[in-house]
C-alpha cells in the first residue's frame, strides 16, 4: 500500500470510528444529557474502548459540541432547496418536508438541540451567533424578495423560519406525546405523509403562497 493510500485508508477509519462514537453519543445525550452520559457508557454503546473514544475526542464537551453542530449543519442543508428553487411554493415545500423528514429520521438528534437551547446554549452561542445568524439572513433576504415580487404576503421572514422549526421538530422533541395520543403507536409512514401535506398547505397558505 502507498503512502497516499495508506493515508487514506487511515482516513477512512477515523471518519468510520468517529460516527459510530457520535451516534452512540447522540443517543446517550438525547436520554441521559450532557451530565448522565458518560464516556463510559458511550464507549459501551459504541461498542469500543473508552481510551479510543477519548482518542477522537479529547473531552466528553468536545463531542458533545461535534454532536449538535453536526446536527445543525444537517438542518441548515436542508434549506439548500432556497438556492435551487426560485418559487416558493417549491422552495417551502422542500425546506419543511426535508425538516420533517430529518426529525422523523434523526429524533435524538433534535432533542439533544432542544435541551441544549432549553439550557442556554451554553456550548453553542458562538456558532448560532455566527454560522446560524449568517445562514438565517441569508433566508430572509430570499423571503423578503418573494415578498417584494409580490410571491407572498408581507410577513416577518424570521418568524416565518421559528414557525417551521418549531413545526418540524416538534415530531421529534414531543414524540413521546404524539405516540400517546396516536393510541400508544408511533404514526405510521401514511400518517406522517398527510401529517407533512397538512403542515405544508398551512403555512403556504397562511402567507399567501
Amino acid at each position: 500500500m502507498s503512502r497516499i493510500e495508506n493515508g487514506r485508508h487511515k482516513a477512512t477509519i477515523r471518519q468510520e470510528n468517529e460516527e459510530v462514537i457520535l451516534r452512540a453519543a447522540e443517543e446517550l445525550f438525547a436520554e441521559f444529557g450532557l451530565k448522565g452520559a458518560t464516556t463510559d457508557k458511550i464507549a459501551k454503546r459504541a461498542n469500543m474502548p473508552k481510551a479510543n473514544v477519548h482518542y477522537y475526542f479529547s473531552t466528553k464537551q468536545n463531542l458533545y459540541k461535534r454532536l449538535i453542530e453536526d446536527v445543525c449543519d444537517q438542518w441548515l442543508e436542508a434549506a439548500m432547496v432556497f438556492d435551487r428553487e426560485d418559487e416558493p411554493a417549491k422552495a417551502l415545500r422542500g425546506y419543511i418536508e426535508a425538516k420533517m423528514d430529518q426529525a422523523r429520521n434523526r429524533p435524538f438528534g433534535s432533542k439533544v438541540w432542544a435541551s441544549e437551547i432549553l439550557g442556554g446554549a451554553k456550548f453553542t452561542r458562538d456558532y448560532i451567533s455566527t454560522q446560524v445568524k449568517d445562514w438565517l439572513e441569508s433566508r430572509e433576504k430570499v423571503i423578503n424578495r418573494w415578498i417584494e415580487e409580490g410571491k407572498i404576503d408581507p410577513i416577518d421572514p424570521m418568524t416565518l423560519m421559528f414557525m417551521i422549526w418549531a413545526t418540524s421538530q416538534h415530531f421529534a422533541d414531543f414524540q413521546a406525546q404524539i405516540d400517546i395520543l396516536n393510541n400508544d403507536q408511533p404514526l405510521s409512514d401514511d400518517q406522517f405523509q398527510r401529517t407533512k401535506e397538512t403542515v405544508v398547505q398551512i403555512i403556504l397558505k397562511g402567507i399567501g403562497c
